[in-house]
C-alpha cells in the first residue's frame, strides 16, 4: 500500500517533468486570463516542451519592428502565505518581466508602449491546482507546491514547485491578438515541507519560457 501511495504521489508531484501526469495544462486549469481558449492546440515549444498554443494563420511577423513587454500579472490575484510570501510573488513577476525583455531585446528593439509595428507581449503567471487523496491540496494559487511523497508515512518530504503561465501576443496597431500560449513547468525542488519558496526557485524555468517565446518568433519570421 505504501509503495502504491508513493507512486501516485510522485506522479503528481513531478507534474510537467513526469510521464504519468498530463504534460499539457488541461482546460479546467485555465485561469480566464486569455480571451479565447477554444483555438488552442497541443504543440511543442522550440525546446520540445509541451504547450497549448495558437498562432494567427498567415501572420506576417516581419511587420513587427519593435516589442513592448507589458508588466506580468499574477492571475487570479493570490493571497500570500507562509510558504509563498508576497516578496516571492513580487520577485517572480519582476524577474519574468526582466527575462522577457532581455530575451526579446536580442531580436527586436524594446518599445515604450503600443503602436504601429509593435508586438505587444502580455504575460501572466496563472493558477495551477493539484490535490492528492490523503494529502493536503494546494488549490488556485499561482505557485502550487505539490507534496512529492506521503510525508511521515514514507519518509519522503521533498516538495516540487510547479508554475504555469499564459501569454497573449497582440498587434500594437489595433490591439488584436495574433498568438496565445499556455504552459506549465517545474521549478526547483524544495528540500522539505518547511522550506519557504523564493523567486530564485523559479528563475531557470522563467528563463526557459522567455527563450522559447523568442525562438518561436524567430521561427515564424524565417517562414
Amino acid at each position: 500500500m505504501k509503495l502504491k501511495l508513493l507512486g501516485v504521489s510522485l506522479c503528481l508531484g513531478a507534474l510537467a517533468l513526469s510521464g504519468c501526469a498530463s504534460k499539457y495544462v488541461p482546460p479546467e486549469q485555465y485561469s480566464g486570463f486569455l480571451k479565447d481558449y477554444s483555438v488552442l492546440k497541443e504543440d511543442k515549444s522550440p525546446s520540445d516542451a509541451p504547450v497549448m498554443r495558437w498562432i494567427k494563420p498567415g501572420i506576417d511577423v516581419s511587420k513587427f519592428t519593435s516589442v513592448y513587454v507589458e508588466p506580468s500579472q499574477l492571475y487570479p490575484q493570490p493571497q500570500p502565505s507562509e510558504k509563498i510570501p508576497q516578496s516571492t510573488l513580487d520577485g517572480i513577476t519582476k524577474y519574468y518581466d526582466q527575462t522577457l525583455k532581455t530575451q526579446f531585446s536580442k531580436v527586436l528593439p524594446l518599445a515604450e508602449g503600443p503602436g504601429p509595428g509593435v508586438l505587444i507581449v502580455r504575460p501572466a503567471i496563472t493558477a495551477v491546482s493539484a490535490s492528492t487523496k490523503g494529502l493536503q491540496p494546494y488549490e488556485v494559487i499561482p505557485i502550487a507546491l505539490i507534496a512529492a511523497g506521503v510525508s511521515t508515512a514514507t519518509g519522503i518530504r521533498d516538495q516540487d514547485t510547479s508554475i504555469a503561465t499564459e501569454a497573449a501576443f497582440l498587434d500594437g496597431s489595433d490591439g488584436r491578438v495574433v498568438a496565445e500560449v499556455v504552459r506549465k513547468g517545474a521549478g526547483t525542488e524544495l528540500e522539505n515541507s518547511a522550506q519557504v519558496m523564493s523567486a530564485n526557485d523559479a528563475k531557470a524555468l522563467l528563463d526557459g519560457w522567455a527563450r522559447d517565446m523568442v525562438k518561436s518568433f524567430e521561427s515564424l519570421k524565417r517562414k
